[in-house]
């Protein structure tokens, strides 16, 4: 197998996800989204702060000259939910693993990254992590061509959201799409867990 060694590699895992707009517990209503403008890239106060932020951790730095592929030769993947933060809750140094995030830590959805991860840069091992009350468990394909018609006035049909309706059936799911994919190799040691945004604890699920 062929790994990269040095850097010259750069991989971003995009995705999307939504939300059920009429559950009173989300925020953002069509009516901010449709009256949004697009904005050029400008400081905001979001941006002040974090470059503030970003100076300080940079002032400090000195890992800068870890190795492009993780020592631990794992990945973890799991949801971009904002209350989840990998690196604490499960004790991952810089430079250790990696980390792919998307709505739902789905496994259809990051394939790209973890094809990559194994085949490019030696991980072997895959920890899937959804996790409790995610936003993938709140709505239907359905209600997100609806949702995203009345905002935006697009045509989303062909676009899979990849919800699910149970959350350790989807764990398992998942699990079971990694371990037949004829990119994941035998030997690769998958695992399925759900992480409690109550508890902050995991669980073991497969």
């Amino acid at each position: 197998m062929t790994v990269l060694d040095s850097a010259g590699l750069r991989g971003v895992d995009t995705t999307a996800g939504l939300v059920n707009q009429s559950d009173p517990k989300w925020s953002i209503t069509a009516a901010s989204q449709k009256s949004r403008p697009k904005t050029s890239a400008m400081s905001t106060a979001i941006t002040n702060a974090l470059t503030a932020n970003n100076a300080s951790y940079a002032a400090s730095f000195t890992k800068g000259d870890l190795a492009l592929p993780p020592a631990k030769k794992y990945l973890v993947l799991t949801c971009m939910d904002a209350r989840i933060d990998p690196a604490a809750a499960l004790g991952i140094e810089l430079g250790d693993a990696h980390v792919i995030r998307n709505a739902g830590a789905s496994a259809v959805d990051a394939l790209r990254s973890i094809i990559i991860s194994e085949q490019l840069l030696g991980t072997n091992e895959i920890l899937l992590i959804k996790h409790t009350g995610c936003g993938m468990l709140t709505f239907t394909n359905k209600d997100a061509y609806a949702i995203v018609s009345e905002n935006l006035g697009a045509d989303a049909s062909n676009i899979d959201f990849l919800p699910f309706p149970v959350l350790d059936e989807a764990v398992k799911n998942d699990v079971e799409f990694l371990k037949k994919s004829e990119f994941v190799p035998d030997a690769v040691k998958i695992s399925g867990w759900i992480y409690q945004v109550e508890t902050g604890k995991i669980v073991s699920v497969v």
